[in-house]
This record gives structure tokens, sequence and C-alpha cells, in this order.
């Protein structure tokens, strides 16, 4: 299941100065399948990523600070 508009959030650990990830976390629930796309760009492209690749990605991130 996708949706045709999925409602993006910003993610929790792209706080720097506007620099944001975003992810749509319906569409995660609903489709087991995590959409992740540059805040800065909302029109432009977006990734499409398996759970475990979106959890790989966050702990990088935590990593990261």
């Amino acid at each position: 299941m996708t949706t045709d508009s999925p409602r993006w959030i910003a993610s929790s650990y792209s706080n720097n100065g506007g620099a944001c990830i975003e992810w749509a976390p319906e569409h995660a629930a609903a489709a087991g399948e995590v959409l992740v796309r540059d805040g800065k760009t909302p029109a432009g492209p977006h990734l499409t990523l398996s759970v475990d690749a979106w959890a790989e990605l966050v702990d990088f991130a935590k990593s990261q600070s």
C-alpha cells in the first residue's frame, strides 16, 4: 500500500540549521518501507528505504553527533 501524498516530518536527527531529512511515518507503517527526502527541496525526488536500511541510517546519524 502506498499513499499518493504522504505526510512528511523532519527527522529528529537532522536539526542542523535547516538542512533537514524528512520521512513519511504513516507510509512506513502502512507499506513497510520508509520514504526519505531532502526537506529543502520537497518537490524533488525521494529515496525508498527498507526498514533495515532506515535503521542503519538512524544509527549512522546518532554516531555523528
